[in-house]
């Protein structure tokens, strides 16, 4: 039998290309759940805004997430109630482990190229094969600035509603059993039924 030996490109494409096909499965039912709300609000059940900030966290590199975090944290210090939904690669920053176990090939190839958690994500910007996340983790040190880590731990800490998208972990091959405890579970619906009520929804 022959064996086929991938290039690293063709692995993330071929990974990208399962991700597309997975991800265009899940969404089928996302317009009828937007419709159902759209009616809801329609004939009398939409909900004035309240004193709340809701943030979708999609992106997964350290800045953006840090980032997210901090608003997530200055909101709660101002008195709001804060939510927070996280998609597709913000999934990783609620990692506390990355396991093979039980997994369809497809989704243990997407494991293994995904980080294993918050301290090991890549910068957005000058990340020089993983030299530029070292470069900036020294420099919050020296202005004592908390880690990715030490947020995502603080944000639990203060209170703020942690969401992970079951359809995401679905598509990301991500296991419930991989992330932090104490967080919760939902789809599209439990989102936009947080950003019916907030008077910030951020995008992130």
């Amino acid at each position: 039998m022959e064996t086929v030996t991938l290039s690293k490109s063709d692995l993330e494409t071929l990974v990208d290309r399962m991700v597309t096909e997975r991800v265009n499965e899940r969404l089928r039912g996302v317009e009828e759940t937007l419709a159902d709300l759209r009616s809801k609000v329609h004939n009398g059940g939409g909900n004035v805004p309240e004193d709340r900030a809701t943030l979708v966290v999609f992106s997964g590199e350290m800045d953006t997430l840090f980032a997210a975090c901090t608003i997530a944290s200055g909101a709660v210090a101002m008195g709001m109630e804060v939510s927070m939904f996280f998609t597709f690669w913000g999934l990783n920053a609620l990692r506390v482990k990355k396991t093979f176990a039980g997994k369809t090939i497809g989704e243990k190839m997407v494991a293994a190229m995904l980080p294993s958690g918050p301290a090991s994500v890549p910068t957005s910007r000058m990340n020089m094969a993983g030299i530029g996340p070292i470069f900036f983790k020294h420099l919050m040190q020296q202005r004592n600035v908390q880690s990715l880590p030490e947020m995502v731990k603080l944000i639990q800490e203060l209170g703020v509603r942690i969401v992970a998208c079951e359809m995401s972990l679905g598509v990301m091959g991500i296991t419930r059993e991989e992330l932090l405890p104490g967080i919760d579970y939902g789809g599209v619906a439990t989102y936009l039924a947080d950003a019916a009520k907030s008077k910030i929804t951020l995008f992130i």
